[in-house]
C-alpha cells in the first residue's frame, strides 16, 4: 500500500470538476454497466487520491473512462499511475472508441483463445455488458477516424485478399457449423489480419483494413457462439462493433448488434435481444444493406414472441419479409450473403413456434427447408426441421408421429455439421417428445438419440 499522495489523479479529478463523491459515483456506475457490483463512496477517492492507494482491476479502467467523458479526451490509467487496466476478461467487454485499442483487445483474446487458457474459454456471458456497446455504437454513428497518415504497401489488393479469406471462413461455417474452421480462421486474423490494423496507412485503406477485421472478428465470435462458448462469443461481438465504428461502416456494425440480439435472445434474455435489434434498425437504412435491415426486423420478432407479444411479433416478421423483397443478392456485402430464405424463413418459423402459432411456423419453415436443402446446408436445415417437428406438437390435432420423423431428420443432419447448437436442439426435441414415448416414430426417434448421445 501506498503512502504517497496522487498528484495526478488529483488534478485530473480537480480538473474534470469531480468532486471525491462524483467521481465515486460515476465509478460505481461504469462498473455495473459492465457487470460490477461496487459501492465506493467519497472515502474511496480520498484513499485513491490522499493516500496514494490502487483499487483492483477493473476499477483504474473505469476512473480512466470517467475521467475522460468530463475532459473530452482519453486519459489512461498510466496518467495518473494506475498501469493496470484490468483482466483480458473484464477489458474484453468494454467497448473502445479508439481503434488501435480495440486491435489490442482483440489480439490478447485471439492468443489466449488459441492457448485454450480456462479464464477465457470459460468467461461468464455477462448480461449488463450489453447497453454500452449498442448505445456507444448508435451515439458515435460510427464517427470518423483520426489516424489514418502515411502510406504503406498495403493496397487494395490485399485487402481483397483478406476478404476473400472471409469468404471461404464463412461458406465453412454456414456449411459445416462453426466448430469446424475457427481455430484456422483465428490463426490467419492474429497473425496477418490484426498487424496491419498495427501500422499507418492511407485513411481509404485503414477503413477497409478495419472493417475486413471487423468481418472476421464477428464471425470468430459466431463460430464460438454456434460452438456453446457465449462468454467468449459476446468478447469478440462487442470487438467487432469497435472495429465496424472504426471502419465507418454503419450496416456492418448494425450486422454485429444482430448477432448480439441473436445470443440474448438464446440466452433466454429477450428485453435485452430486442433492445440490441431495435438499436441496429435505427442505425442504418434500408438501401444500406436491405438484408440486414430484414434481419433486425425478424430477430426483433423473435425477441417479442419470447415476451408474449404474439401481434407485434407478427408485425415483425411482416416487416422483414417486405425489406427482404427489395433485396439484391448482387449489391449485399459479403457478410450478408447468409440472409437468404433459408436463413431469414427459418427464424421467422422459430419466431412462430416462439408464439405457438403453429401453422405460421410450418409455412416458414417449409421454405427455409426446401432452400436450406437446394443449397445442401445442414446446419440450417436442422434447425428448421426441429422448429417444424415442435410446430407439429403446438397444432391442436398434435401429430407426434409427424414430429418424430421431422426429428429423425435432424439426427441425420447433426452428423454433418460441428455445431454445439444443433447438439442442444436434438436434446431440445428429446425432451419435448419424450411425453409420447409410446407413439412408434417417436419411440425410435428416442432411440437413436440416445445412441447418438453415446457415441
Amino acid at each position: 500500500m501506498s503512502s504517497k499522495r496522487n498528484e495526478e489523479l488529483a488534478t485530473l479529478t480537480r480538473e474534470a470538476g469531480y468532486s471525491e463523491a462524483g467521481l465515486a459515483h460515476r465509478v460505481n456506475a461504469l462498473g455495473a454497466a459492465r457487470g460490477h457490483s461496487l459501492g465506493y463512496d467519497y472515502s474511496a477517492v480520498y484513499r485513491w487520491v490522499t493516500l496514494g492507494q490502487k483499487p483492483r482491476p477493473p476499477v483504474p479502467s473505469l476512473i480512466a473512462e470517467a475521467l475522460s467523458e468530463r475532459l473530452g479526451r482519453r486519459v489512461a490509467p498510466a496518467d495518473f499511475g494506475m498501469t493496470d487496466e484490468g483482466t483480458l476478461v473484464d477489458r474484453t467487454l468494454l467497448y473502445a472508441s479508439d481503434a488501435s485499442h480495440t486491435v489490442v483487445k482483440v489480439l490478447e483474446l485471439g492468443k489466449a483463445d488459441m492457448k485454450r487458457r480456462s479464464m477465457i474459454i470459460k468467461a461468464p456471458f455477462v448480461l449488463s455488458a450489453l447497453a454500452a456497446p449498442s448505445r456507444d455504437w448508435l451515439v458515435a454513428s460510427l464517427g470518423e477516424l483520426t489516424d489514418g497518415h502515411g502510406p504503406r504497401r498495403v493496397g487494395m489488393k490485399q485487402v481483397e485478399g483478406i476478404r476473400e479469406m472471409f469468404r471461404l471462413f464463412q461458406q465453412m461455417d454456414v456449411m459445416h457449423g462453426g466448430g469446424h474452421a475457427r481455430m484456422a480462421l483465428l490463426s490467419y486474423m492474429n497473425d496477418y489480419v490484426l498487424p496491419l490494423l498495427r501500422e499507418r496507412h492511407p485513411e481509404t485503406i485503414m477503413r477497409a483494413l478495419y472493417e475486413a477485421a471487423s468481418e472476421q472478428c464477428y464471425l470468430v465470435g459466431w463460430m464460438a457462439y454456434d460452438d456453446g462458448q457465449h462468454g467468449l462469443a459476446q468478447r469478440y461481438l462487442i470487438q467487432s462493433l469497435s472495429l465496424a465504428q472504426a471502419s465507418g461502416n454503419a450496416a456492418l456494425g448494425a450486422h454485429v448488434l444482430a448477432g448480439m440480439s441473436d445470443q440474448a435472445n438464446l440466452l433466454g434474455h429477450p428485453r435485452e435481444a430486442l433492445q440490441l435489434a431495435r438499436t441496429g434498425q435505427r442505425g442504418i437504412k434500408p438501401e444500406m444493406s436491405a438484408a440486414c435491415m430484414a434481419d433486425l426486423y425478424v430477430l426483433e420478432g423473435r425477441a417479442l414472441a419470447a415476451l408474449g407479444m404474439k401481434r407485434e411479433a407478427a408485425r415483425a416478421v411482416a416487416n422483414a419479409e417486405r425489406i427482404f423483397q427489395r433485396v439484391n443478392r448482387d449489391e449485399e456485402p459479403e457478410w450478408a450473403r447468409f440472409i437468404d430464405v433459408a436463413y431469414l424463413f427459418g427464424e421467422a418459423a422459430m419466431c412462430f413456434r416462439d408464439a405457438k402459432a403453429a401453422n405460421d411456423a410450418l409455412r416458414f419453415a417449409d421454405e427455409s427447408i426446401a432452400d436450406a436443402g437446394r443449397q445442401g446446408r445442414a446446419r440450417r436445415g436442422a434447425l428448421s426441421y426441429a422448429t417444424r417437428a415442435i410446430s407439429h406438437l403446438h397444432r391442436a390435432d398434435a401429430d407426434p408421429a409427424k414430429a418424430a420423423a421431422d426429428a429423425a431428420v435432424v439426427l441425420d443432419l447433426a452428423g454433418q455439421v460441428a455445431s454445439t447448437r444443433i447438439r442442444a436442439t436434438v436434446t431440445d426435441l428429446v425432451h419435448r417428445l419424450q411425453p409420447y414415448s409410446k407413439v412408434k416414430e417417436v419411440e425410435e426417434f428416442l432411440d437413436r438419440a440416445r445412441v447418438l448421445k453415446a457415441a
